[in-house]
């Protein structure tokens, strides 16, 4: 049970999705957020940026975005939860290229504070072909989600078993995130 009485049934709709029709005037600039940041056109793919997503969640131990974010970037991944799952155990060691190893690098350090994100960090990106933008983009989905799992863990919410988000992962591929039926 939710920390705040969010005037309906959790179970109906867990995690941040209470939170935002909680809060309608806030739920506006955080999902405009999201969508800048997840699925905007981008040099890094949907599916990439939503394993930043997943990873930084993991860390975080956030249950409810850890499980949301992994189902979408499945859902826009040829290699699938296969390969979600290795990046949020190890990224180091996961199937994917040097450019996004080194951004998920950056992204774990932003987890642990901005300030741990050091300029060998930075280098190694764009050693490995990252962009200034690209490199933007993983610190702000890093710092993002940080907020995100806080906002979701801090006021308690429910979170469904991770195979309740399927469903969502296809609306999220096809509309984004501020589309709401």
């Amino acid at each position: 049970m939710a920390h705040i009485d969010l005037g309906l049934d959790e179970k109906t709709l867990p995690g941040i999705s209470g939170l935002l029709r909680y809060r309608p005037e806030t739920a506006g600039p955080l999902l405009a957020l999201a969508d800048a940041l997840l699925t905007a056109p981008n040099s890094l793919t949907r599916g990439e940026r939503e394993l930043i997503a997943a990873r930084v969640s993991t860390l975080n131990e956030c249950t409810f975005c850890r499980d949301s974010h992994s189902a979408f970037a499945a859902a826009q991944l040829d290699s699938g939860m296969a390969l979600v799952h290795q990046v949020r155990a190890d990224p180091t060691t996961a199937p994917v290229s040097a450019k996004l190893r080194a951004l998920l690098g950056i992204a774990d350090a932003v987890q642990r504070s901005g300030s741990a994100v050091t300029p060998a960090l930075i280098e190694a990106a764009r050693a490995a072909g990252a962009t200034d933008v690209e490199i933007h983009d993983a610190v702000l989905i890093a710092a993002a989600f940080c907020m995100f799992n806080r906002y979701v863990d801090g006021l308690g919410t429910w979170a469904p078993d991770a195979d309740a988000h399927t469903e969502s992962a296809a609306r999220i591929v096809e509309h984004g995130y501020s589309f709401r039926p």
